[in-house]
């Protein structure tokens, strides 16, 4: 979603807050649902997937029930403080759901503080950034939607592993080991520590020796890992073989480094985003994991719409341990 669609969706709130006094005069069905959606950062493409199946569901269900619904889309830009008033306002609109894509997954007790404190019966999901589960099970309406992140390693170290077997010009020296860079996602994030260290496993697992290179911290960030990059091709140039990448966004700034200095290497990422897809078509990504953003999306909506408006978790969403929705996964290689 544009920042200008969001600006027109959050005066469509503003406007329903206004109008609140009306909204009494009629049956509760025909109130319009209002779902309150805070972001951690407006320009993460996966998330921004998210976002986009979130406003397919929310079309879906219109159509399906009649009922309007507001998306009131936030971000945080980095901030938890930032984010933890987006939510307090969400309730002061007196959102009927409040989904929450966390800056610090650490803080999701003070976002479930501001939420029980308000109205308990208000459905709060949890998505893209896993809460510990002493957290989800603090209300009987918390729950978490994202991918297995230990899985989205695994396949992508097996992606690896396959691209070698068909694709021998991998190891570009011919001495039997990948010689390899990691560009890691944001310091603490389950998903950096997991897709970081299984992914390796995997890759090892599979038989094939590996030389790690370097490593470094990109936070997600396309500029940041050309950067990293940068330094890294200064250091090793055309040594690097491998280039192991959190997400896509990552792995673009790779393949912006590489291209610039004309040297090749595997590159593999995580999320096929629509520009990592892009990539992966042009031969440029050797593989992508596909997190089904979109999907993920889906389900966030759904959960939100249907406990809220229903007080029920709808028959498509299949729970994980009574509160985790988990999408399935796919490996996307370059047949190039």
């Amino acid at each position: 979603m544009g920042k200008k669609g969001r600006r027109l969706l959050c005066l469509c709130l503003l406007a329903a807050v206004l109008g609140g006094v009306a909204w009494k005069t009629h049956d509760a069905a025909q109130k319009p649902l209002q779902i309150g959606v805070s972001i951690y950062l407006d320009t993460d493409t996966f998330v921004e997937k998210i976002i986009s199946g979130m406003e397919e569901a929310a079309h879906a269900y219109e159509e399906e029930t009649g009922r309007k619904i507001v998306l009131n889309i936030s971000a945080a830009n980095g901030s938890q403080r930032l984010q933890n008033e987006q939510v307090k306002r969400f309730m002061a609109f007196g959102c009927d759901a409040v989904c929450v894509n966390l800056v610090d997954r650490t803080s999701a007790s003070s976002i479930i503080d501001i939420v029980l404190q308000e109205d308990p019966s208000v459905p709060v999901i949890f998505f893209n950034r896993e809460p510990v589960p002493e957290d989800i099970m603090r209300g009987e309406r918390i729950y978490y939607v994202g991918s297995d992140a230990k899985q989205t390693a695994v396949l992508q170290g097996r992606s690896v592993a396959a691209s070698l077997r068909r694709r021998p010009e991998m190891d570009k020296d011919g001495d039997g080991v990948l010689q390899y860079v990691m560009l890691e996602g944001e310091m603490g994030h389950q998903d950096t520590i997991m897709r970081s260290e299984y992914s390796v496993e995997t890759i090892e697992e599979a038989g094939i020796l590996l030389k790690k290179l370097d490593s470094g911290t990109a936070d997600w960030e396309r500029g940041r890992a050309r950067m990293l990059m940068e330094q890294w091709l200064a250091a090793y140039g055309s040594e690097i073989e491998l280039v192991l990448c959190n997400n896509d966004d990552m792995a673009l700034g790779a393949l912006d480094a590489l291209d610039a200095a004309g040297v090749s290497a595997a590159v593999f990422g995580v999320d096929a985003t629509d520009v990592g897809m892009e990539a992966l078509s042009a031969g440029r990504l050797w593989g992508t994991v596909d997190c089904n953003g979109k999907a993920q999306g889906r389900a966030v909506f759904r959960l939100a719409a249907c406990i809220a408006a229903e007080g029920r978790v709808p028959g498509d969403v299949m729970l994980q341990k009574e509160r985790y929705v988990r999408v399935p996964l796919y490996n996307r290689m370059s047949a190039k």
